[in-house]
Order: structure tokens, then C-alpha cells, then sequence
């Protein structure tokens, strides 16, 4: 079991770079795939970032490539998902997952082991 606590959001200005984080607890975080989703108002949740359990591979949804960077730090057992260039469109709860003891984190929601609470990120001038 693998509990997850997300922080770093809030209301942000177009072509924002805020950084969100996501602090698990356990002693086993390096043998979990980490990742984030989001959903916004009136849609379903979607994949946005994963990472592997030893950093080593990354993949992103097409929407977020070349603006999103995810990362973690086993040492601190945290995962972070750096965001530039913010839009609008961007705007939605962002929840952090996590994938089975060494398995990759899927990219579909209803296949996801454990959930955080979620952030909420605005993005608004």
C-alpha cells in the first residue's frame, strides 16, 4: 500500500511554470512506476506523465511533450512534474499515481493501483 499527497498547485498565469510534487509514504517507492493525470471540468480523467521506478524512462501524453517534465527523487520519495508554458487549456485537478511493485504505470485511469487527493491548477490572467 502506497498513500500519495500532492502540492504545488493554485492559479497560475499563462506561460506559467509552476511545479507540482508528490510525496509517498512507504519504504518500497523505488519499486513503484510513478505518474501524474489530470481531468478537467466535465471530461475524464487522462494520462499526462510517467515515469519508471528507477527514473531511467519517461512518456508523455502528445498534449504536454516538449512543456511537461517529470522526475523523481527516491531518495525523498517524491515525484514532481515540472510545467512551462502553461494554457488554458491546461486547467484541471492534477492527481498523482502509482503503479503496482514494478509494474509501469498504465496510461489508462481504470488501471491505476493508487490515487492521490489531486491539486487543482488554474490557469487564468
Amino acid at each position: 500500500q502506497v498513500q500519495l499527497v500532492e502540492s504545488g498547485g493554485g492559479l497560475v498565469q499563462p506561460g506559467g511554470s509552476p511545479r507540482l510534487s508528490c510525496a509517498a509514504s512507504g519504504r518500497t517507492f523505488s519499486s513503484y512506476g510513478m505518474g501524474w493525470f489530470r481531468q478537467a471540468p466535465g471530461k475524464e480523467r487522462e494520462f499526462v506523465a510517467r515515469i519508471s521506478w528507477s527514473g531511467g524512462a519517461t512518456y508523455y501524453a502528445d498534449s504536454v511533450k516538449g512543456r511537461f517534465t517529470i522526475s523523481r527523487d527516491n531518495a525523498k520519495n517524491t515525484v514532481y512534474l515540472q510545467m512551462n508554458s502553461l494554457k488554458p487549456e491546461d486547467t484541471a485537478v492534477y492527481y498523482c499515481a502509482a503503479s503496482r511493485s514494478f509494474l509501469v504505470l498504465s496510461t489508462r485511469a481504470e488501471d491505476v493501483a493508487y490515487w492521490g487527493q489531486g491539486t487543482q491548477v488554474t490557469v487564468s490572467s
